[in-house]
């Protein structure tokens, strides 16, 4: 895998599995069980470590990098902008080698199966992770009637899951990720004054 030929950097380990089709798997857990074969492990920095002491001028700097990319795909699918900064703000702090402990990658963390479903080959790339990212929140907008809020549920904890809930699911960390993004997107368009709709819809 070219990964493990990747410089191993900072941060806590992230363990590589692969399941029963060939799927890799990148994790913090020792252990996936028997379904899972270890493949090896990498120094990629989690998604909460790379967000770890970033102080907002400095994730604005590291956003800087992004913006034309970020406009012009958002342009593309009809999609606020200033959402995709929020969204990437919430799940990287726009560090693109950020891996999260249940294998989202880099910048919007794209799970390896959903990145594969939008053609992105290289989810650490980030024009193509982007590209993928804003695409995937467009069809949650499609999908769910252009509700911001469920579009935001369905990023973060899928589609199946809004629909089995009929609206929000009842996680913790589904209707935490739902408020921070809208806090990062007020920050960024605080003209909008834009509020969340009910949680309990």
């Amino acid at each position: 895998m070219l990964i493990l030929c990747l410089p191993l950097g900072l941060s806590a380990e992230i363990y590589i599995y692969r399941d029963r089709d060939g799927t890799p798997m990148f994790t913090d857990r020792r252990d996936m069980g028997p379904d899972y074969t270890f493949v090896g492990r990498y120094g990629r920095p989690t998604a909460s470590h790379a967000c770890r002491g970033v102080t907002r001028a400095a994730m604005d700097r590291r956003a800087l990098d992004h913006l034309l990319t970020i406009r012009h795909y958002a342009r593309h699918h009809g999609v606020d902008e200033e959402m995709i900064r929020a969204i990437i703000m919430v799940e990287s702090c726009f560090d693109r080698h950020a891996v999260s402990r249940v294998g989202a990658q880099g910048l919007m963390q794209l799970m390896p199966g959903t990145a594969r479903e939008l053609g992105v080959s290289n989810a650490f790339d980030p024009t193509e992770n982007i590209r993928g990212g804003v695409t995937y929140f467009a069809r949650m907008l499609e999908r769910f009637d252009h509700d911001v809020t469920l579009a935001l549920a369905a990023y973060n904890a899928g589609p199946g899951a809004v629909e089995r809930h009929g609206g929000v699911p009842p996680f913790a960390e589904t209707r935490q990720y739902i408020t921070r993004v809208m806090e990062q997107y007020r920050y960024l368009r605080p003209e909008t004054g834009m509020s969340l709709s009910p949680p309990a819809r």
